[in-house]
């Protein structure tokens, strides 16, 4: 799987965050996902315009005590890529 390049939403899934919930989720036709806190961090920055290295780098600004992030949010991407949550560009 190739995760160079900008990552998107699918058109069929929606990102917001859900005060009832107290977190981010995914919204479908057929339902809803929870997500947890990183999983909401990361897609929080995915518009179609940040590239995954981006994405990377500014969490990595956010939260400069985690350390490298590369490889947690690359693998994070890879998992919403393959629930296709999101389309790489």
């Amino acid at each position: 799987m190739n995760l160079n390049g900008t990552p998107t939403f699918n058109p069929l899934f929606r990102f917001q965050w859900e005060k009832a919930q107290d977190c981010y989720v995914l919204l479908y036709p057929e339902g809803m996902i929870k997500l947890n806190p990183s999983a909401g961090e990361i897609l929080a920055l995915v518009d179609g315009n940040r590239s995954l290295a981006e994405i990377t780098a500014e969490l990595e600004q956010k939260f400069p005590d985690a350390g490298s992030l590369g490889a947690d949010v690359r693998e994070f991407i890879g998992v919403a890529h393959e629930q296709n949550w999101i389309r790489m560009q």
